[in-house]
């Protein structure tokens, strides 16, 4: 856990809030005029919060922008004795957005953050008002990954097999840019000592980095396929399908292939717009947050 003041040089300079509703210490932040539209920021593995520090100064403008890190993530607390599934994430989201009292919340998500954001949605659909999805799917859509697993997720399945996964994904605060240039991280140019403490900083030992090595576990053994089945049975889905929705689409991610996505996105919102980026990988914030931020902005506008 990254101490609470931490700025790195700078980089990262809003201010930290916390909730304990989910029964751990939780880290957020929480920016714009507070009587503005709620936009909120889900991350991914292995990163935190700060994969949208681009996102935040310009959105902030105009809007109630909150973004929390997932338990084991960032500032927030790595808690021992909890179990660190998809479902475990939603429910500490459930309790977060409860805490707050948000209401009409714009999603927008990436990696994880997507099933996390689908499977709140079909849950609490009249929470939620818009999503915005990049390189990530909801998983309701009916999407096909294609015949091989990507590259990322092949290298999970052959260091799990081999019984060396935890050790890997457990050294992450000296691997982590290893381990996101797998996934499909891009923009080296973006890369420099602030940049490496700030991604590394979360995992000082084996023990912080539970929740990165469960995140893709939950996908090698299928333990999300039941929690996301539930969700079907909520009688919601019409009404997420309702709701405005836009995918961006990098085609050098190496995590989730962009046919998936696009195939799990058109699932659920057949008359939605998806914008293909070229030569954008997995962590597209990095890449071209300048653009990401753009369409955000007149979505948003565009659903109002």
């Amino acid at each position: 856990m990254i101490a609470a003041d931490e700025t790195f040089h700078g980089t990262w300079p809003f201010k930290a809030k916390f909730s304990t509703a989910a029964g751990f210490r939780q880290h957020y932040i929480e920016e714009g005029p507070s009587d503005g539209q709620v936009v909120m920021c889900l991350h991914g593995e292995p990163t935190w919060g700060y994969l949208y520090r681009n996102f935040i100064p310009p959105l902030s403008e105009d809007y109630r922008v909150i973004v929390p890190d997932h338990m084991g993530f960032g500032k927030s607390e790595t808690p021992q004795d909890r179990t660190y599934t998809l479902q475990t994430h939603v429910e500490n989201l459930e309790r977060l957005i409860d805490d707050l009292e948000l209401t009409d919340i714009t999603f927008v998500c990436q990696d994880w953050g997507g099933p996390i954001t689908g499977a709140y949605t079909i849950r609490h659909p009249e929470r939620v008002k818009r999503v915005f999805l990049m390189n990530t799917l909801f998983g309701y859509g009916g999407g096909q990954s294609g015949p091989e697993k990507t590259p990322w997720f092949q290298w999970i399945e052959k260091h799990e097999e081999a019984g060396t996964l935890e050790g890997i994904l457990g050294e992450l605060g000296s691997t982590v840019l290893s381990v996101m240039k797998i996934i499909g991280f891009q923009n080296s140019s973006a890369v420099d000592e602030t940049w490496i403490r700030a991604y590394s900083s979360p995992f000082p030992d084996r023990a912080s980095c539970i929740g990165a090595i469960n995140f893709p576990l939950d996908v090698h053994y299928g333990r999300f396929i039941p929690y996301v089945l539930e969700g079907t049975t909520t009688g919601n889905l019409e009404a997420v399908k309702a709701k405005p929705a836009m995918l961006a689409s990098g085609d050098m991610d190496f995590g989730i292939a962009q046919g998936h996505s696009m195939s799990d996105f058109r699932g659920l919102f057949p008359q939605a717009p998806i914008v293909k980026l070229p030569g954008v990988g997995h962590f597209c914030q990095e890449d071209v947050p300048e653009v990401l931020v753009a369409l955000i902005q007149q979505f948003i506008q565009d659903h109002p």
